[in-house]
């Protein structure tokens, strides 16, 4: 079995000490840091099976979550040397009145491993925080996470103040989250739903391709 499928299971298993160890030891061994980010992935999804079984629950969700933030840590100068060309940039975010960021960050970090710039503005983030990001960064692509069915409204009021302030059409806006579906990103006008961070990957580079 390879570091990485070992990184993999570990991360499955919730084994903190062992994906710090095996992170630091991929680094060592001079591994592509993108494949490292995809063993992360690959064990969140096995966090995500054993949730979606009833073999763990949120308190291990959360901690999965902890563990993948902190093992990506490092990986940021290594994934940044590891890009090759910058293909464009995105705003992204958590809306207002959402605190949740475990989707948004995993996928601030594929993003960024695939050569597009992230602007992260955080959670919980104003509607005016946007469009001044929108205004100072010339994104783009501005991306909405949430966790939340409450904050469908302001997602939906983010994307007005954006069209509001005369900065719609410089952007394509791509929502993403646990709650959301296509309708979800027709009923708040946002221009894409992306299912997972792959898919987030896929609709970024199409819209930064012109395709």
């Amino acid at each position: 079995m390879s570091v990485t499928s070992t990184l993999a299971q570990a991360l499955g298993d919730l084994d903190e000490a062992a994906v710090k160890s095996l992170v630091e030891g991929a680094l060592s061994a001079k591994q592509d840091p993108l494949e490292i980010v995809q063993e992360l992935q690959d064990g969140m999804e096995i966090v995500g099976k054993k949730f979606e079984a009833d073999e763990y629950f949120l308190s291990e969700l959360i901690f999965a979550a902890e563990i993948f933030k902190q093992a990506n840590a490092p990986l940021g100068e290594s994934l940044q040397k590891a890009v090759k060309e910058t293909l464009g940039t995105i705003v992204l975010g958590t809306v207002k009145n959402d605190i949740h960021d475990f989707g948004k960050d995993i996928v601030g970090m594929v993003l960024t491993s695939n050569g597009i710039k992230v602007v992260d503005l955080g959670v919980n983030v104003e509607h005016q925080a946007f469009v001044d990001a929108i205004r100072e960064h010339k994104p783009q692509l501005v991306g909405f996470s949430c966790l939340l069915t409450t904050v469908f409204e302001d997602m939906k009021d983010a994307v007005a103040a954006i069209e509001a302030a005369g900065v719609r059409d410089q952007v394509k806006v791509m929502i993403g989250g646990g709650p959301v579906d296509q309708s979800v990103a027709d009923y708040v006008g946002a221009d894409a739903y992306c299912l997972n961070a792959q898919v987030a990957v896929e609709t970024a580079k199409k819209y930064l391709r012109g395709n």
